[in-house]
Formats: C-alpha cells, sequence, structure tokens
C-alpha cells in the first residue's frame, strides 16, 4: 500500500511529527545536510586539478559547487531512497531559513523522486501547525538555495584563500572565516579600547535632606550634588576614553577633590530649602516577543546560559513541540498567538491587565526574512509553565517559562506610575550657589510588569542613573516649592569614569545583530567558535581575547584590509539577503568577491584572489609583536606569549601567565614577571625520603617544585609542573610531595601486558603505555584515573600533542547503551561526539549547536551497527636483495720517521 514520505532533517523531529500525522505517513529525517563541498583529498582523481582540486567549486563556470554526498549519510540515503519506492507523495518538511531549504533542494536533487514533491514549512510542531502547513504547500524556494550556495561557496573561498597565511606567520591549525574573523576584530577592538583607556576622576556631594515641616515632617531621602553656581556637575559621560573632559566648561564644572572638599566645608551651616518639585507621568512599554539574538541574550543573563547552550535548548524545545522554531528574526506574532496571549493575560492578571487593542510587532531590519513569527509557546493555545512542569527539568523548563512569560507580557498593558524629582538648593560660606537633585520612580499600575520584566547589561554610568522606587514606603516625601529642609550627612565623594566593558556572549551576539553580521541561525556557533579554537576565553561571563587573537586581526587589518572591514562585512550580508529575494545574481557577487570587477557590487576592483597573490613578504615576527613600554615587548611565540626586553646587551625574557588579560599587562606588571622568572623562589620544607630542601619557583614554561640538591651531587633533582589551579604563593610541601610522586602507574593492561603511566608534562596531563602517550582532560584525573578508565582512552584515535586537551564542546548526558556520558570534542579532522568507547565525527551540515542529545544516541547507535572499521589486508613485505660487500678501504701506508 502507498504511503506519504515525510522527510524532516531530525530524529527528535520526525519522531513528534511521526506521531501527529498517523499511520498512513512515513517520517523520516535526513540528520541535516545529506551533501556538501568536500575535502580535496575527498575528491576523485578527475576532479583534483584547477579551482575544483582546491576549493571544490568550479571557478570557471560559475563558481558551480561540487557536491558529494556525505559518506557518513550514504546509509541515511539508502534508507530514505527505500522508503520512497512505496510512496505515493513526497513532502520536504525541513527549516524554513536558508539552511533547510538547502537541505530540501538537495533531498530533491540525490532522491529524484518520480512522485509529487510538495515543500512544507512550518514554524512550530504542534498538530494544528503541521495540519496548516499541508494545507497550504509550496514549491522549494530557489532564491532561498541560491543564497545558501552563495554563502557556502564564499564562506569556502575566504577560508581556503586566508588561513593558510595565518597558518605561516602565525601558527599551524588557525582559520579564517567571514564572520567568524570580525566576531574576533570586535573582541579585540574593544581590548584595544580598554588597554588605551585613562580613567577620569571626578568628585561631587551626596547628602541625606529631611523636611523640617508638613505631612512628612522628619521624613529623609538622599539627594546628589546637580549644579554649582548654574553650571551641571561633571559626572563620567562627561569624559572621553582619555580621561579629558569633553563637554564645554561652560556648561559643566569638573569638582577636583580640592574643591569638592572646600564646597562641603562652606556648606556645613548653610540653610538649604526646596528650590523646584515636579512630577510627570511614567509609562513603561513591555518588550518584544523573542528572536533568536534577544532570547540569547535574556538567557545570558537571567538563565547564565552561553549561546551555543541557550540554542541547544532552545533547539530540544522546539523539535518536542514545545516552543516555535528558534532561529528567527521576526518578532511578529500570528493572531492566534496574540488571541491565545491576551486570554491568558486576562485569565491570570484581570481584564485590566490587556490593552484594548492587541499590540503589534515588527522588525527594524527589512531584510527580516528568515523566519515569519517569533519565538513563543507552541500551538493556538498555550500551555502554562505549571502544566508542563511534570514534563522539563532544568534549563528546559526555566527557557520555557522565560519565552512563555515574554509572550504574555507583550501582549499587556503599560507599566504605569509617577516620576518625581526635587531640587534642593543653598548659597555656601564661599558665595557658590548649589543645587541638590533627588529623583524617583513609583509603579502605580503594574501592567505587564506583574508577569515579565526584562533584564539589561549593567551600564558604564550605573551611578549617573535615576532609580525606580518601586516600594511606595520609598517614595519622595511631599514637599513644596520653598520650603525648608535639615541637611545631615554631607559629603565629598569621589568617582572614576571605568573603561569600556567587555562583550559577554549576550551583548556580542546584540552587538552582531546591530552590525549585520551573520543572521540568527549562525550567531551562537560565531561566537561558540572563537572561544572553541582558543582566540577567545570566557571569564566572570565577558570575552578576552587573547594575544594569538591579536596577531590574527593584526595581520588581517594590515594584509587583508578590505576583507575585515566593517562595512564590508555587513554589504556582504546585505548582498545575501538580496540574492535571496532575486534583486542580485549569485554568479555574479561570487565574482565581484573573488575575481573583482570594475564597478564591482561589494565597491572594490580588486578581489580575493589578486589580494591574496600580491601579499609580498609578511614579518611573521613583527605580527607576532606588541610593544608594552620602556623597550618591552609581548611576543606570540610556539608555547604561549612571553616578554622580552634586553638588558646590558643580554635578552631578558619571562612567560605570562595565561589568565592575563591584554589591558592588564602594564610595564609595572612586566617588571614583576621578570623580577620573579627564575629569581624567586620559596622553600618548602625537605623530602622525607632523599632529605634535600623543596623550593617552588618560576621557569621558562611556568611555575614548578624541585629538589635541590647538593653542587657536587650527581643525583638528578625530582622536579615537577605546578597544576593549573595551584598558585606559587600558596602550593604547600604536601602539595610538592604529591606532584613529585608522578608518574604514577595506574595498571597493567591485559592485552599486552604494558604498564599504564599517569604523568604530568609540558603541555599537561597525560597516559603513558610504551610509545604510546595520549592526553588527558584534568589534571586531577592524574591522580584518581582507573585503569579501565585509561584505557576507554586509548580505545579512542590517537590525537596529536600539542596542548592541554580542551574541555568538551558540549555534553549530551549519559549514553543508554555504555552507560557512559557522551560528549562532543574537537579531533583532528574535525568536531565529534563520543562516549569515550565509540567515537562519530559530527556530520557535514551539522555542528556542534544543532545535535540533541537524542541525535547524538542516534549516531552512536548506527555507528556500532556498522562495527569497527575493517583494515586493509596486510601485503607481504617484499624480499630484499642482499647488499653487495663493500671492499675494504685501503689503510695508509706509516710515514716513516
Amino acid at each position: 500500500m502507498a504511503r506519504k514520505l515525510v522527510i524532516v532533517e531530525s530524529p527528535t523531529k520526525s519522531r513528534t511529527i511521526g506521531g501527529y500525522l498517523g499511520d498512513d505517513y512515513d517520517v523520516v529525517s535526513s540528520v541535516g545536510h545529506i551533501r556538501d563541498l568536500p575535502q580535496p583529498s575527498e575528491l576523485p582523481a578527475d576532479k583534483r586539478e584547477g579551482s575544483i582540486g582546491k576549493f571544490a567549486v568550479d571557478i570557471e563556470n560559475g563558481f558551480a559547487p561540487y557536491y558529494v554526498v556525505s559518506p557518513e549519510k550514504k546509509k541515511v540515503v539508502a534508507e530514505i531512497k527505500a522508503k520512497l519506492k512505496n510512496a505515493s507523495e513526497v513532502y520536504l518538511a525541513t527549516d524554513e531559513d536558508r539552511e533547510g531549504e538547502a537541505i530540501a533542494w538537495h533531498l530533491l536533487e540525490v532522491l529524484k523522486p518520480k512522485v509529487p514533491v510538495k515543500r512544507l514549512a512550518f514554524h512550530e510542531i504542534t498538530k494544528e501547525g503541521i495540519m496548516r502547513a499541508m494545507e497550504h504547500p509550496r514549491e522549494v524556494d530557489m532564491e532561498l538555495v541560491n543564497a545558501q550556495e552563495a554563502r557556502r561557496v564564499l564562506d569556502r573561498l575566504y577560508g581556503y584563500e586566508v588561513s593558510p597565511v595565518l597558518w605561516r606567520k602565525v601558527a599551524p591549525g588557525l582559520s579564517a572565516g567571514r564572520v567568524q574573523s570580525i566576531a574576533l576584530r570586535l573582541v579585540v577592538d574593544r581590548e584595544r579600547e580598554r588597554m588605551a583607556f585613562q580613567a577620569a576622576e571626578y568628585w561631587d556631594l551626596t547628602a541625606t535632606f529631611a523636611a523640617k515641616d508638613g505631612a512628612d515632617a522628619g521624613r529623609t531621602f538622599g539627594a546628589r550634588l546637580a549644579s554649582v553656581d548654574g553650571k551641571r556637575v561633571a559626572s563620567g559621560k562627561d569624559f572621553d576614553d582619555r580621561g579629558s573632559l569633553t563637554t564645554d566648561t561652560a556648561k559643566v564644572t569638573h569638582l577636583t577633590a580640592g574643591a569638592a572638599g572646600a564646597l562641603a566645608a562652606g556648606l556645613s551651616d548653610a540653610d538649604f530649602s526646596v528650590v523646584s518639585v515636579d512630577s510627570k507621568p511614567y509609562k513603561r512599554r513591555p518588550a518584544a516577543p523573542f528572536i533568536t539574538s534577544t532570547l540569547i541574550q535574556e538567557s545570558s543573563r537571567k538563565l547564565r546560559l552561553g549561546a551555543r547552550e541557550a540554542m541547544r535548548v532552545a533547539q530540544g524545545l522546539y523539535e518536542r513541540g514545545y516552543i516555535t522554531y528558534m532561529r528567527t528574526d521576526s518578532p511578529t506574532l500570528s493572531g492566534e498567538a496574540v488571541r491565545a496571549a491576551r486570554k491568558q493575560a486576562v485569565e491570570l492578571y484581570g481584564a485590566d491587565s490587556v490593552p484594548s487593542a492587541p499590540r503589534v510587532y515588527s522588525s527594524k531590519d527589512s531584510n527580516a526574512q528568515e523566519a515569519h513569527e517569533a519565538i513563543r509557546p507552541a500551538g493556538d493555545s498555550f500551555r502554562t509553565p505549571a502544566s508542563v512542569r511534570s514534563e522539563l527539568r532544568g534549563d528546559e523548563f526555566r527557557m520555557y517559562e522565560m519565552i512563555w512569560k515574554r509572550t504574555v507580557a507583550s501582549q499587556m498593558a503599560d507599566a504605569a506610575g509617577t516620576t518625581s524629582t526635587v531640587r534642593i538648593g543653598a548659597t555656601s560660606a564661599n558665595h557658590h550657589a548649589v543645587e541638590f537633585s533627588a529623583s524617583g520612580t513609583i509603579i502605580t499600575f503594574q501592567g505587564f510588569m506583574a508577569a515579565y520584566e526584562e533584564s539589561r547589561e549593567r551600564s558604564r554610568y550605573e551611578d549617573d542613573e535615576a532609580k525606580v522606587i518601586e516600594d511606595k514606603e520609598a517614595r519622595l516625601p511631599q514637599l513644596a516649592e520653598g520650603q525648608a529642609v535639615d541637611a545631615t550627612d554631607l559629603a565629598p565623594v569621589t568617582h572614576a569614569t571605568t573603561p569600556p566593558p567587555r562583550f559577554t556572549q549576550g551583548s556580542m551576539i546584540k552587538e552582531l545583530e546591530d552590525r549585520k553580521f551573520g543572521r540568527p541561525s549562525t550567531y551562537a556557533s560565531t561566537v561558540d567558535l572563537i572561544v572553541a579554537r582558543g582566540y577567545v576565553r570566557v571569564a566572570s561571563q565577558t570575552l578576552i581575547p587573547t594575544w594569538i587573537a591579536f596577531s590574527i586581526v593584526g595581520l588581517l587589518e594590515k594584509h587583508f584590509d578590505w576583507l575585515i572591514d566593517y562595512d564590508f562585512t555587513a554589504e556582504m550580508e546585505e548582498g545575501l539577503d538580496k540574492i535571496a529575494a532575486g534583486d542580485v545574481n549569485r554568479t555574479d557577487w561570487l565574482s565581484d568577491f573573488y575575481l573583482g570587477t570594475e564597478g564591482a557590487t561589494h565597491g572594490r576592483t580588486e578581489g580575493l584572489k589578486h589580494l591574496v597573490a600580491d601579499l609580498g613578504d609578511i614579518d611573521a615576527r613583527a605580527i607576532n609583536t606588541f610593544p608594552v613600554g620602556d623597550g618591552v615587548s609581548l611576543r606570540v611565540g610556539r608555547y604561549g606569549p612571553y616578554i622580552e626586553r634586553e638588558v646590558d646587551g643580554e635578552t631578558q625574557r619571562a612567560s605570562v601567565p595565561e589568565d592575563t588579560a591584554p589591558d592588564e599587562l602594564s610595564v609595572a606588571l612586566c617588571e614583576e614577571l621578570f623580577a620573579n622568572q627564575g629569581g624567586d623562589e620559596r622553600e618548602l620544607g625537605t623530602h622525607p625520603e632523599s632529605g634535600f630542601p623543596i623550593v617552588a619557583k618560576a621557569g621558562r614554561f611556568g611555575p614548578y617544585v624541585t629538589e635541590v640538591t647538593p653542587e657536587d651531587s650527581k643525583i638528578k633533582p625530582r622536579t615537577a609542573s605546578l597544576f593549573n589551579s595551584m598558585q606559587l604563593e600558596t602550593v604547600t610541601l604536601q602539595d610538592a610531595l604529591k606532584l613529585m610522586s608522578l608518574p604514577r602507574v595506574v595498571g597493567v593492561d591485559p592485552a599486552d601486558g604494558a604498564e599504564v603511566t599517569a604523568q604530568n608534562g609540558r603541555y599537561g596531563p597525560y597516559l603513558k603505555k610504551g610509545a604510546d602517550s595520549r592526553t588527558i582532560e584534568s589534571e586531577d584525573l592524574l591522580f584518581d584515573i582507573t585503569l579501565e578508565q585509561a584505557l576507554a582512552i586509548y580505545a579512542e584515535p590517537k590525537r596529536g600533542r600539542g596542548r592541554q586537551a580542551a574541555p568538551p564542546l558540549a555534553e549530551f548526558g549519559i549514553d543508554p547503551v555504555s552507560e557512559k556520558p557522551i560528549v562532543a570534542k574537537s579531533g583532528r579532522f574535525g568536531d565529534y561526539i563520543t562516549d569515550g568507547i565509540t567515537n562519530v565525527t559530527i556530520p557535514r551540515g551539522e555542528t556542534v549547536e544543532t545535535l540533541t542529545p537524542e541525535k547524538a544516541q542516534e549516531l552512536l547507535v548506527e555507528k556500532r551497527a556498522k562495527g569497527p572499521a575493517k583494515k586493509p589486508a596486510r601485503r607481504a613485505p617484499a624480499k630484499r636483495k642482499p647488499a653487495a660487500k663493500k671492499p675494504a678501504a685501503k689503510r695508509a701506508a706509516p710515514k716513516k720517521k
């Protein structure tokens, strides 16, 4: 019996949709993209010449990509083809953005179905959403496909041309990318601003006032000095990042410590009175429903989730039918969603909680077209958080609750209240007219705030901003103009300007969105990529660039200036949008970028190809050198950053700790590093076995402990590097003895009888079995790792050494078969998932961000079913001819004496 075949890209999504459609449908998953551009080594022999051999793109024939079905997807394609044989109709139900449209087109190209094909587009996986899509099928949108293909070809050309330059001049294994590199420049530029920042000091006065009479006599309130002799007192916003006052001195007065102290003394016996009282209505509108960028930002602030984690949680909620599609740049709500939100607001918060007319939200971006609705609870009737509490756990529940609250609040009434400002005046003993100011807002009607209030990033000028008073008991007292008030606690207060804040993952994504770099589908992966590759580290939720990031950006700015230009990157994204809209030809656009064209649409006549060909000599040493001051330079070396200077004709060097942020590296800190580099040492005690003293000291490759043996002794002193978690100043004798006990014998491999040891080396902790060494992820494991765990590591593919193993890229829970944790890691040949026993390369078209726990488990099941890879038969060694004997060399006759 013929059945209808529905193809989606996610196994979880296929199970959810299958449950809605019933027995007449087969719902299968492509598990992401089934085709992609191959690596050059994967090309057939006849395709390894010319541009196809270099890029898998035929430059000479309209930038035509050469696609291949990914090896790991051949089985998937075969299974879908088997289902297709009994199908009467095919529905392509992949995601409705560019990537989803491309997956649908690739399926069409590979499967070549002879039955009717319909494209389904839906943004929520609910029964009503699926039925609506079934009633309104469409064709594959080839303009969207062209835009995705142009983006893929562009990224291949960019990466394959620019990355090798970084390998040669900075370090092996580095990468460059259209959005990745510009995001890295944003982080580096912000750090440069912090490095150039000079703080400005400014002063003002604060005082506590109280009404002398009236209904609120004796009620106190705090106020801050606002003006002196009619000029506003300067605050942080009046200074630039060089510490200079930027506001006209005819309008503001900059109080110094001396001036503030003299003013406070002159006001000690002054009479204070109310100069003015001003009250005005206060209104605050709710925030728009979530789009991708705002969901990631709010998840960072409220849920403390990184960009990748936020998208992983949202993906799971979408695929299980709890929320609408999570990659969108449109805040619009459907009519059904508006009615559902207003209905729940009335039921929960009363009839006066909603305005008379529904609220309508639209995107400020004219190119917002990747999806058609905001992120909201799925369905025409929203499930409340309480109703899903038993189904969702942890971050999933907290995110669903946040999305539900934001959606309902977006249709609720404005919050209302009153903002009051009072100004208190006096004349000082030295004849200066001063005014103090206090403001507060009292919320009298909560409106949407009863359901949800958007959080915000802390401002650099937080101290200058008025606070909102929501507690009615904290309101300002009732005062009248001319009324006398008492002043107490009058004192000068110092302030200093603060440097531009570093980006958090949330604020970084907002910056990418505001500058139109990338799309909703790429925001999280872009930020995650620069962190995973080690160009940026995350500390206290902020993004801190490493020195190698400075080298990368510096090289690109100097030799690929237009390629890493902010405006040019935004133009590229706009070009992709125009291709998607059918306004720009894909081939012409790629030709402008790569080959260059007179009057090119990109505004450059020089293409990437010619730019790379005419780079000339690049001074690698200069690219990796950064002046600090006083003759000190920082260099990015093979083993990390170090500082260097010439002293009395000799070169002095010192390592820079990895946790030192670039803006913290001052000349003073360099002097400390030089002084402590192998000079200072701290005696910890005596080794109980050898009797030799043990000292802790700093070395070229970091701090370590060592025995101090007599100068004439031939005994090699025991030495061990400190763990990253240890500090030179606090390490103890017990710590040192434990470190010196390494290497530790873990056990014996029963398969070959080889001893397995745990050791700590220059590049971090590792296991050693014969000549085979494997890095391990934590120094603490050196003392705790079991033989079973060690053998599981040896069962993984061999990975090169060179730097300390990075932490997992993501975690996907416990595998039900092996009962071991599934994690994603970055390997020599790309990202992969593993349970410590079975490894699976993440398929092309998929990323760490798009993988769900269910999908990860499914990939492991498929890999186990294939069994171990078959080893090629060994050829018998060729027989070697015996080497011809050489005649013995003649010895010279001895000379006669």
